[in-house]
């Protein structure tokens, strides 16, 4: 029969206090470690979530230079599983010593059984908490490289883009500045068949737009002061590839006839010359503005609008990306350490909270900015909100507890369903699916009251 309790290993030479933590703990499957070859064996044959280890272990149990050198080869080992040291009475310094290498806690002796179970079922809930983000950062990265995708909006997004990809339709990708726009077109171009030709991009806000025009569509020798050699426009440069025109949307007007000609006839002509030059590429468009809008205030043709938007994409801000911010910044978190070298482990619950309460105005770019400040600001191993420097009210992390999360929904629904049968039972039972008895206990088990109801 499998045992499917948590797991979790006691690092203890003390034989005494090993029966009192084995039976402090017989709701876990426990492991007993007396010497740091031990715990690495076990460590590695059990795969335990948390560790309980003692700092004084032979050679030296009167000292912490093998609890600490334990505890390092740990986490070198399993660098995932929270580790909670236990010091001696009063010894401040090397429990923080501890921590610094990587311990997620700490408790002096003489160790008091209700506090230790409390600081070990803390521990875990954040172990099992980082597994799930883990688990949905793989869930989420499917085909499409660099895009972390866990709710509905980002889903749909992507499931639009793995059917648009093989194809090869012009894409409009509409969204706020910052909301990674690039990356799907990036991924659009990835998926097709095209991608082993170039990803060529052009900001069209970004260049002036007596400039504009020679950057798309490339000149002649001699066209204008300046010109001493023939040059390619990027639309020559995305031969057999993908170009990506950003911010169409400030497209001067000239040059959008200029653009729907050659999307009509699929044939530039460069500034100065008078050669028609066909091309072969896929386009493909973004835009933060509203493009509906322009046309109406006869900003942007309508021609064109129509040529650059068989498919429309609409990227969701991450204000409404619900929980899956939080996955979104731990996984951004990852990469930035990894490239800076630093040995931050992750974010604490307050950090975690605002970043799941903050608006984000500059959605994924606002994101991975602070990300980068914070990681430069932290002085341990975690991140804290005061790192983030994020202007918002701190607000208790989003209830993960599944037997509350569902008591709430079920009080909800019977208030709901009370209110469209003005509070007769009967009906509101019909409206819910349920029988009248099972009515009843749920209104006792979620404490709603049915005033003056009246049953037939």
């Amino acid at each position: 029969m499998t045992d499917d309790r948590p797991r979790l290993l006691i690092v203890e030479d003390d034989l005494g206090l090993q029966k009192q933590l084995r039976w402090c703990f017989d709701e876990y499957q426990a492991w007993l470690a007396a010497t740091r070859t031990e715990a690495l064996a076990l460590l590695r044959r059990f795969e335990p979530a948390v560790v309980l280890q003692d700092l004084g272990l032979p050679p030296d149990p009167a000292g912490v230079s093998e609890g600490l050198r334990t505890l390092q080869e740990i986490l070198q080992a399993a660098p995932h599983v929270k580790v909670i040291v236990v010091t001696g009475n009063g010894d401040q310094n090397s429990a923080v010593k501890a921590v610094g290498l990587g311990a997620t806690d700490f408790c002096h002796k003489p160790v008091e059984p209700q506090t230790l179970k409390l600081i070990v079922a803390r521990a875990f809930r954040m172990h099992a908490l980082e597994e799930q983000n883990r688990q949905l950062q793989r869930q989420a990265s499917s085909s499409l490289a660099g895009v972390i995708a866990t709710d509905q909006g980002m889903l749909k997004v992507c499931r639009m883009v793995e059917k648009v990809a093989p194809t090869d339709v012009s894409v409009l990708i509409l969204g706020e500045s910052g909301t990674g726009k690039e990356l799907l077109a990036h991924a659009v171009h990835e998926l097709s068949t095209r991608k082993a030709g170039r990803f060529v991009a052009i900001n069209c806000a970004a260049i002036p737009e007596q400039l504009l025009e020679s950057e798309l569509f490339g000149h002649e020798k001699g066209a204008f002061t300046g010109a001493v050699k023939q040059t390619l426009g990027k639309v020559e440069m995305a031969e057999g590839g993908t170009l990506f025109l950003d911010e169409i949307g400030d497209m001067p007007a000239p040059l959008q006839a200029k653009l729907l000609r050659f999307l009509q006839d699929r044939v530039i002509e460069r500034v100065g010359g008078r050669k028609s030059i066909p091309v072969d590429v896929r386009v493909i468009c973004a835009t933060n503005q509203d493009l509906q809008l322009l046309i109406g205030q006869q900003r942007f043709r309508q021609d064109l609008y129509y040529r650059i938007s068989p498919v429309t994409i609409q990227v969701p801000p991450l204000r409404d990306r619900g929980s899956g911010v939080v996955v979104l910044a731990q996984a951004i978190l990852q990469r930035i350490a990894a490239e800076s070298g630093s040995k931050l482990r992750g974010m604490s619950d307050d950090a975690l909270a605002a970043v799941q309460s903050y608006a984000w105005p500059g959605n994924v770019r606002e994101l991975e900015n602070k990300l980068r400040a914070a990681v430069i600001m932290a002085e341990g191993q975690l991140i804290h909100a005061a790192d983030l420097g994020l202007n918002t009210p701190l607000t208790t992390p989003q209830q993960l507890n599944l037997a509350e999360v569902r008591l709430q929904a079920e009080r909800q629904a019977l208030v709901q369903a009370l209110a469209l049968a003005q509070n007769n039972v009967s009906r509101a039972a019909e409206l819910l699916g349920v029988s009248r008895p099972t009515m009843y206990d749920l209104l006792a088990r979620c404490g709603v009251r049915a005033s003056n109801a009246e049953d037939p």
